[in-house]
């Protein structure tokens, strides 16, 4: 099918706007029945208005690259080697040691392939 360029009008902003036949192609292989009715600037308020856009995950889709994760929580602690407070994204349950950023990545890099101390 020979698809050519179509003028609409926004039903957002009222102004006109191209749906390309790239678009149109793109569109029908997709099986979208129907033509937009947002202007590509209307389209892209719209999305960032919607927050979490009704994915289970809390996700929002981003147009720079996928998915963005939401906010991780992150609980206060006070680590095992060094004392100093910090923030985890785990809940410290005590039978095990804690380690603020520095700490961890010192042990890590300390022990190789062997992160859990275990020879």
């Amino acid at each position: 099918m020979s698809y050519q360029d179509k003028t609409l009008i926004c039903r957002d902003c009222g102004q006109e706007f191209t749906f390309t036949a790239g678009e149109q192609e793109f569109y029908a292989q997709k099986g979208f029945t129907n033509e937009p009715s947002r202007c590509p600037s209307c389209r892209a308020a719209r999305k960032s208005q919607q927050s979490g856009g009704g994915y289970a995950s809390g996700g929002s889709y981003s147009s720079v690259g996928g998915y963005e994760r939401p906010q991780r929580q992150m609980y206060p602690a006070v680590c095992s080697q060094c004392g100093k407070e910090t923030m985890v994204p785990f809940q410290p349950r005590g039978d095990k040691p804690v380690y603020c950023s520095d700490c961890f990545a010192e042990r890590r890099s300390g022990y190789g392939s062997y992160s859990r101390g275990r020879y």
